[in-house]
Parts: C-alpha cells; structure tokens; sequence
C-alpha cells in the first residue's frame, strides 16, 4: 500500500520557511503589521517588547513569521537566556543599531552655519544620521539663505532643514530665516552666539560661558577671558573632546537638532 504524509498541501503552495533569530535584547526589528520599529528591551514567554527611538514602547506577541529584520522575514524565539537588559543607546540618546550599515543618503539635508556646527552634529547625532541616511553640510554664514533653498529646490521627497546660530527676535539672523517660505524647508535656531555656547560650561570646565564686549571677535573673547591661546581651533577641539553625548549639550540645542532630523525624514 502506498504511504501519505499527513500534509497534502502542493509544495509551492507551502510557505518557505524563514530564519529563527534569538531575540537579544538590543536587536532591532519592523513589525510589519504596524510599521513599528525598535530595539528588543525584553522577551518574556509568547511576547517581545521594543522600544523606538523615541523610546515608545509596544508590546507583540512572538508569532511565527512575525517580524522584519533588514527587511527579510524572520521568526522571533526566545534567546537562551532571557534576562531582560536595557539597549544599547547612542550619544544622541536614542536605541543604538547593533551592526547597523550607513543607509544611502536621503535627497534631503540638514545645514548647518560652520565647520564647529556640523563637528558637533555629528559627534552627537552621527550614528543616528547615518541610520537615517541623513547628510549634514555646512554654510559660511546665512547672508545667503534664500538663495541657497531657491537652488536646493526642497520638495516632498527632498526637505531641507537649517541650523541657524543666533536665531533670536529682532535679529538679522530671525530676518533672514522669516524669508525662507518653502514647505518643505524648516529652519531653526539656537539662542546662542556660536555653537560653542551650546556646549554645556560644567562639561567644559568653566563656571560659565564669558561674557565678550560687543565688537570683539566672540570666540577670540572667550579665549582672551578664559586664559587659553588666542587659537580658536585648537579652542574648539578642546571643547568638542568634552562632549560625550547629549547630556553635555544645552536642552535649547538638543530639541532644534532631533526636530530638524525628524522634518527631513518623515514620509509625506
């Protein structure tokens, strides 16, 4: 008599089956379902929990087929030891991708004002940029803003976001970024009279950040106040070797940044 197996389901309607990845705290996986992105924070018995990048939480059930890791469908299962553990984080604060690869660059930028700007960008926010496939550029100076977005041609696909120094009411810095009338381009700015304010004094070592008498160069002011040589770059790479993450940043900084990466990254 001729044997059949249990299943007479035709082979190429079977599913193929996918890989089985432990789910270790720290990797990072889609829920297609509902788009939902995160870092494993913990996996408990049938469930998985993730955190985003903006550290939300969302808690799914551990389903065969249930999850997208670098695109590919994978079944998540229970690591052997499942002691739950906190991500990995980045210096900008968010979920740290384990191995991630740098994205390819969006059509959209982030500018920035100086080299100092975009030195400090990316010592704080670099991994999250290149996870994004955001790239920061920098200007010398806004004088020509406008002209510079007219040539940029920002649009849904392509938005630009602008860093200013200095973006206070009465300005000619406020004046400037009130011309800029694009949808698809956001410009924002920091208090500060350069980036070198935004850099916390406690982290720097200085009780604060030295007054310098209007007329003077600023950043040459602040080397004369504080003792140190009369070399504003070898000031600045003192400063920036202080800076360790987010936590050495001023708020009025951080917030101008992580809202410039969302403007250019979100899906129209």
């Amino acid at each position: 008599m001729r044997q059949y197996t249990p299943d007479l389901t035709p082979p190429w309607k079977k599913p193929k089956p996918v890989p089985e990845v432990p789910a270790d705290p720290g990797l990072v996986v889609e829920e297609p379902g509902t788009g939902f992105c995160g870092a494993v924070i913990r996996c408990e018995a049938g469930t998985v929990t993730l955190e985003d990048r903006f550290g939300k939480h969302r808690v799914f059930p551990l389903e065969p087929r249930g999850f997208l890791l670098e695109g590919q469908v994978v079944t998540l299962v229970r690591p052997s030891s499942a002691a739950p553990a906190r991500p990995a984080r980045t210096a900008s604060g968010s979920v740290a991708v384990p191995g991630a690869r740098a994205r390819v660059a969006r059509a959209g930028r982030i500018y920035v004002e100086g080299r100092h700007d975009a030195e400090l960008v990316e010592r704080v926010w670099g991994d999250d940029l290149r996870v994004e496939g955001v790239v920061v550029e920098y200007l010398e100076g806004i004088d020509d803003l406008p002209s510079i977005v007219a040539d940029f041609s920002p649009g849904p696909d392509a938005r630009l976001g602008v860093l200013v120094d200095h973006l206070v009411p009465g300005t000619k810095e406020s004046r400037i970024a009130a011309s800029v009338t694009s949808d698809h381009a956001l410009v924002l700015g920091h208090p500060y009279i350069d980036i070198w304010e935004a850099v916390k004094p406690s982290s720097v070592g200085i009780p604060s950040w030295p007054r310098v008498p209007h007329g003077q160069d600023w950043k040459t002011g602040v080397c004369r106040s504080l003792g140190w040589p009369e070399n504003t770059g070898a000031a600045w790479q003192r400063i920036l070797s202080r800076v360790h993450s987010y936590k050495d940043l001023e708020p009025a900084l951080l917030g101008r940044v992580e809202e410039l990466i969302d403007f250019v990254t979100v899906a129209e």
